[in-house]
């Protein structure tokens, strides 16, 4: 039987995860469709041991053998949700983004990383705490933990998919690990970054700017998905407090490193019909997900094979910049 995976980093209060930081627990649960998900779909009774977690997941992720020099290779997406969001809308989004992936032959495996997030609209800023107070489980139990397991004759590219704040969590958890001398004087990287609805400053993405050096420095290359449509990242958004404006709305700045990429998917995003989308959250903010055009673009992301310009999910406008655009 096909099983989901899930690394939870949530406290548990009489029997159930609660919206506090807690122990790293490694889950496994029987695989389902995304519109089967209970209203409960995680329990701390779904932790299995982490190494055993860890060898079934990196069992799952080995797509071939390179016939160079005989190493096994594969990839694992970890996904990292957002604020404002309980568990199961968290795997329902695993579930679908999983199942459109594999429709479109994605061979690896699937993770997501789930923080303690609340499921009310004005928890904003606590969840933000949090996801800076959990960040670095992300690098220690996720990301460093895949390079520990791996065998001499086995390379795993990890992946990182942040939504909403989950950008956040993944740019605190980088830098956070470069500031301390255990992680930092460890030879580690990510493969690709991808980042859609990002709630972080596009100022803070800039080429040398401390905040972002290190997300940088440990990928390949990151990918940002920008929509001018998403009002949930709008300046005057009540529960937001007036941040400055976001890399998920307004895209990277001109001075982001050479190794980032900034898909605006405005236009694209102008062709949908929401009421044929499934009702995973806000639609100008979680559309991604369900989407087999943007889970195309997604996985050539992934397999990183094809110049940025290339994918044939994106159109170069006569400024260079590109948009998602339905392949042709």
């Amino acid at each position: 039987m096909a099983s989901d995976y899930v690394i939870c980093v949530r406290d548990v209060s009489n029997g159930n995860f609660i919206a506090e930081p807690g122990t790293t627990l490694y889950l496994e649960l029987p695989e389902t469709t995304w519109d089967q998900t209970p209203d409960n779909p995680l329990v701390p009774g779904q932790e299995i041991d982490r190494k055993d977690w860890f060898q079934k997941v990196m069992a799952e992720a080995l797509v071939g053998t390179d016939p160079l020099d005989k190493t096994e290779f594969g990839d694992v997406l970890v996904i990292i949700h957002g604020y404002n969001n309980d568990q199961k809308i968290v795997m329902q989004r695993h579930r679908l983004l999983k199942a459109n992936l594999r429709s479109l032959g994605y061979e690896g495996a699937v993770v997501s990383f789930d923080w303690p997030s609340g499921n009310e609209t004005l928890n904003y800023l606590e969840d933000r705490s949090n996801a800076k107070a959990t960040a670095l489980a992300l690098v220690d139990d996720a990301i460093t933990a895949f390079v520990r397991y791996q065998q001499t004759n086995c390379k795993i590219n990890v992946h990182l998919l942040g939504h909403s704040t989950g950008a956040y969590v993944i740019r605190e958890a980088l830098d956070d690990a470069d500031d301390r001398k255990e992680t930092s004087a460890t030879n580690w990287t990510t493969s690709q970054i991808m980042l859609i609805g990002g709630d972080v400053s596009a100022a803070s993405m800039s080429d040398g700017n401390p905040g972002a050096e290190s997300i940088y420095r440990h990928c390949v290359r990151l990918t940002n998905y920008s929509n001018p449509f998403d009002y949930v990242l709008k300046l005057s958004n009540v529960k937001r407090l007036g941040l400055a404006p976001r890399v998920g709305r307004v895209g990277l700045p001109n001075d982001a490193p050479g190794k980032a990429v900034n898909v605006d998917c405005g236009d694209f995003f102008q062709t949908l019909d929401e009421n044929a989308a499934p009702p995973l959250g806000t639609f100008c903010h979680s559309w991604h997900i369900g989407n087999l055009t943007f889970a195309e673009d997604l996985l050539e992301t992934i397999y990183g094979d094809t110049g940025r310009s290339s994918i044939k999910t994106r159109v170069v406008k006569p400024d260079g910049s590109l948009s998602l655009s339905k392949a042709t």
